[in-house]
C-alpha cells in the first residue's frame, strides 16, 4: 500500500531550487486585500524529486486506466486515444491562449474550431453546430433550450419531452432542466421504442422526443423513420443523443435519419481520454430551421480573418463563459483529420464487429436479454447467476483480479442485473479472448466456489468496500 507523500516529508528537504522573485513581496501585499492574505505557512510535503516521482508512479500503478488494460465501460466508449492528440494539443500556441486574447492573435485556435464545426456538419448530415457546450449533458440541456426557443417564437408553449424508458439519465434531466415535464416510452420486445406507445403519447402538448441511437442496449432503432415522421406529424422536435455515435461514422448519419439536434460527445467518439469528471466537449449540431438559435458568440470568416461575432436576435445566448474546453477541440480536429472519412468508417466497423464478437462468445455461458445483432456495445445479464446466490457486483469486482475493468452494471435499467459491455474498436482480439476467458472463468466460480466471487477482488490496492458505509463517511485524508 501506497503511503501518503506527507509522510516521505521532512524538514529542509527539498526537490525543486526556485529562483529568486524579483517583486518585493511587501509591494504585493499592497494590491492584494488583507483578507485574502495568508495568516498561516502551507502545509505542503518537503520532498526529494526522487521521492515524488516514484510516489506518482506507484499512484498510477494502483489505478486501473486504458493505458494499462481493457476498458469495456458501456455507454461511455473507453477506448485507446492516439498519444499524438495530446502531444498537439499541448503545443504552447494551444495550450496557453487566454479567451480574452485579441482576435487578431488566436487566428490559429479560430480557423481551428471553424474548420471542426464543419467537420462535424459533414459528419452528422446537419446544417449548422455550435462548440460552446462543455459535457454530452451540457449539450444535451442547449439542444433542449433549442427546442424550447423553437416552440416559442411560434407562439407556443408546449409542455412534455419523451423519452424512452432506456435513455441515458441525463435526459430526463436535462428535458426537465429546461422546464419540461417527461413522459416515458416503453421498450418492445426487441428492445426498440414501442410504436404504439408513441402514438398514444404524441400529442400538439410535446416539444420534441430524445432518442439514443443506437440506444443504450446497442440495438439501433429499426422503426427510426416512422418514429420521426409521427413526432414531426405534430411539429415536434426530435433530438440525438449522440453518446453512441462511435457506431455510426462513416456508416449512416443523424441528419440523413431524420433527426433535428444531435450532440456529438468529443470526449468519447473523438479522442479525448476521460473519466473522473471530464475534461468532455459536447457539440451540438442542428438542421437548417434552427441554426438561428445556436449559442453566441459564433466563430465565423470574415475575408480571411476568422472572429467571434455576437448579435443574434433570435439565439438562446451564451451557454459557457469561454471558447468551450478547447484542448478536447484540438484533440478531435487532430483524431478526424488523420482518420479521414474511410478511417472513421473502419473505427465504428471494428467497434460493430468486436462488440457481436463478445456478445456470441459470452452468450453461451451467461444471459443476453436481447440476443441479436447489435451496434457498438450490447448489454448482457446476471439473472442466471442470482440462482447461484451471485449478483452483477459480485461478477464486476471479480474481474478486476484479472487485471480488467469492469463494464457497466445495473444500466439500463430496463435488463436485471445488466453487464453493459463496449469492446470499442481499439481492443485486440488477443485482448477480447482474454476478456471471455475470464467471464468464463467467473462463471465455473459461481458454479463451483461461489465465495471467491463473494469475497472478490483479492488482489488489488483496495479490497471490497462496504458501499453504503463508504458513501455516507467518506474519510479523505491529505495531509498532518
Amino acid at each position: 500500500m501506497e503511503q501518503l507523500i506527507y509522510e516521505y516529508s521532512s524538514k529542509g528537504k527539498q526537490g525543486v531550487a526556485l529562483p529568486d522573485s524579483p517583486v518585493d513581496e511587501n509591494l504585493l501585499r499592497q494590491y492584494i486585500p488583507e483578507k485574502y492574505l495568508r495568516k498561516t505557512e502551507l502545509n505542503l510535503p518537503e520532498v526529494s524529486e526522487p521521492e515524488v516521482v516514484r510516489h506518482f508512479t506507484n499512484l498510477s500503478v494502483m489505478n486501473h486506466h486504458v493505458d494499462k488494460g481493457f476498458y469495456p465501460l458501456g455507454s461511455c466508449t473507453m477506448k485507446y486515444n492516439p498519444k499524438i492528440n495530446d502531444r498537439l494539443a499541448a503545443l504552447p500556441g494551444f495550450a496557453n491562449i487566454h479567451p480574452l486574447q485579441p482576435g487578431k492573435t488566436v487566428q490559429g485556435a479560430l480557423e481551428l474550431m471553424y474548420e471542426l464545426e464543419k467537420m462535424l456538419c459533414a459528419l452528422t448530415g446537419m446544417h449548422a453546430a455550435t462548440l460552446q457546450p462543455a459535457a454530452g449533458s451540457h449539450g444535451e440541456l442547449t439542444g433542449v433550450m433549442i427546442i424550447k426557443k423553437y416552440h416559442e417564437s411560434r407562439g407556443e408553449k408546449r409542455k412534455y419531452i419523451l423519452i424512452p424508458d432506456s435513455a441515458h439519465g441525463t435526459n430526463p434531466s436535462s428535458a426537465c432542466s429546461a422546464n419540461y415535464e417527461t413522459l416515458s416510452l416503453e421498450s418492445n420486445d426487441r428492445g426498440c421504442i414501442d410504436i404504439a406507445d408513441l402514438r398514444e403519447k404524441m400529442s400538439a402538448e410535446v416539444a420534441g422526443l430524445m432518442i439514443t441511437n443506437p440506444n443504450t442496449l446497442g440495438l439501433f432503432e429499426e422503426e427510426v423513420e416512422e418514429i420521426v415522421e409521427i413526432v414531426h406529424k405534430y411539429d415536434g422536435i426530435v433530438y440525438m443523443d449522440g453518446a453512441n455515435l462511435n457506431a455510426l461514422l462513416g456508416i449512416t448519419c443523424p441528419g440523413d435519419l431524420g433527426f433535428d439536434i444531435t450532440h456529438i460527445n468529443l470526449h468519447k467518439t473523438f479522442s479525448t481520454p476521460h473519466g473522473g469528471g471530464g475534461p468532455g466537449s459536447g457539440p451540438i449540431a442542428v438542421v437548417e430551421k434552427l441554426a438561428k438559435y445556436l449559442p453566441e458568440p459564433r466563430v465565423v470568416k470574415a475575408g480571411e480573418d476568422f472572429t467571434f461575432a455576437s448579435g443574434f436576435p433570435e439565439s438562446i445566448g451564451q451557454v459557457l463563459s469561454t471558447y468551450g474546453n478547447f484542448g478536447v477541440m484540438v484533440r478531435a480536429y487532430v483524431y478526424i483529420t488523420m482518420l479521414g472519412i474511410k478511417g472513421l468508417s473502419e473505427v465504428s466497423r471494428n467497434a460493430i464487429l468486436n462488440a457481436n464478437y463478445l456478445r456470441v462468445k459470452l452468450a453461451e455461458k451467461f444471459s443476453v436479454p436481447y440476443n441479436r445483432v447489435c451496434m457498438h456495445e450490447f448489454v448482457a445479464s446476471g439473472e442466471n447467476h442470482r440462482e447461484l446466490g451471485i449478483k452483477t457486483l459480485d461478477i464486476a469486482k471479480r474481474l478486476l483480479d484479472f487485471g480488467l475493468h469492469s463494464p457497466t452494471v445495473y444500466f439500463p435499467l430496463i435488463v436485471r442485473e445488466a453487464i453493459m459491455i463496449e469492446p470499442t474498436e481499439t481492443e485486440s482480439k488477443q485482448t477480447l479472448d482474454k476478456f471471455i476467458a475470464a467471464m468464463e472463468q467467473i462463471d465455473r466460480e459461481a458454479h463451483e466456489n461461489p465465495e471467491i466471487l463473494h469475497q472478490a477482488p483479492h488482489t488489488t490496492p483496495v479490497r471490497r468496500l462496504e458501499d453504503l458505509k463508504a458513501n455516507k463517511e467518506l474519510n479523505v485524508c491529505y495531509g498532518k
